[in-house]
């Protein structure tokens, strides 16, 4: 299938061709800013951004590949750790914007967040955000275990550090991104107790590499040598750096899955569906690949939820991989 059929399956801005989006960033400079709506408290929701909740369901990817995930303790403490990360999440936002409210100013859509568009008083966010960060350690203790805690604890502290520093120092700038989503898969087995297998570690931390590069290199793509005015870290690499990093890590990606599903035991079932979940597996990544080598993977929760055969990979994965959870 062409990249051209491919962005046709999304909605705008996906599909927009490249040429047409830089006149419409350059006429949102000269729009005023838009608050969000409810007032303070929409303006406190918008900031804590819920749509980036849906990236705290990989606590539940620990206990689905132990076999666990049917245990009520396992759901319970799963739920809780999902609840605990949008927290931590969300005072990372709080602090992050509050720090960087007058570059965003200055930015043709950053401009509308609550905090630069004066819905939200930076006083308020820089107190709220603490507040969230430790009480969602607090939690993690209280409801959970010490273990549990020091996840919620180092992801907290270093995503803070990268929003005072380390967002401006090259290649940890990637490798702190991508450890938030370590630190979740992580969680969802520290939460209960679960081992986790060093391949699957490796298969999270990679993975979470090659979305946060394929990010970067879109914006590069779709920016060019504007992209370093709205985020300071791409001055620093090139094109085909980026390129390099997300195919390398699409690459350690799949080995690592490939080694994980190839230990982990069938039982009595006759079919290997481990190993056949590499199928769906593999097919999404190079599906994903495609918006990631256009440039129109800026966004990717806009590109996971929108492409429809996408959506449909990521069942047939989650089902053949359930099914030899499962010894079906």
């Amino acid at each position: 299938m062409s990249t051209s059929e491919i962005e046709s399956t999304l909605e705008e801005p996906l599909e927009a061709p490249l040429e047409s989006r830089a006149p419409t960033a350059t006429a949102v400079v000269e729009a005023p800013p838009s608050p969000p709506r409810g007032g303070l408290a929409g303006g406190l929701l918008k900031l804590a951004r819920p749509k980036q909740w849906v990236k705290n369901v990989l606590v539940f990817a620990a206990p689905l590949a132990s076999g666990r995930l049917d245990e009520w303790y396992v759901i319970k403490q799963s739920a809780i750790m999902f609840l605990l990360f949008c927290l931590a999440a969300s005072a990372i936002y709080y602090v992050n914007d509050a720090f960087d409210v007058e570059a965003d100013r200055e930015h043709p859509t950053k401009r509308n967040r609550p905090i630069a568009s004066g819905v939200v008083p930076v006083k308020l966010a820089w107190v709220l955000g603490p507040i969230l960060g430790i009480g969602a350690v607090t939690l993690g203790v209280l409801l959970c275990n010490a273990g549990t805690a020091l996840v919620l604890g180092l992801y907290v502290a270093l995503n803070i550090a990268y929003c005072f520093s380390f967002k401006h120092v090259v290649v940890l700038d990637l490798a702190m991104v991508a450890s938030g989503f370590l630190f979740r898969a992580m969680a969802g087995g520290t939460a209960s107790e679960l081992p986790l297998s060093r391949w699957f570690l490796l298969t999270a931390g990679f993975g979470s590499l090659f979305m946060v590069a394929g990010k970067r290199y879109s914006e590069m793509v779709l920016m060019g040598e504007e992209a370093a005015k709205t985020r300071a870290s791409l001055a620093n690499y090139s094109i085909t750096y980026l390129r390099f990093v997300w195919q390398m890590a699409v690459s350690v990606t799949l080995l690592t899955y490939s080694l994980w599903a190839f230990q982990i035991p069938e039982g009595d079932s006759t079919l290997a569906w481990h190993q056949l979940s590499l199928i769906p597996f593999g097919f999404a990544f190079l599906r994903y690949a495609v918006y990631v080598d256009a440039g129109t993977a800026g966004s990717p929760e806009d590109v996971l939820l929108k492409d429809k055969v996408l959506v449909g990979l990521g069942f047939a994965w989650l089902l053949t991989f359930v099914l030899g959870v499962f010894h079906v």
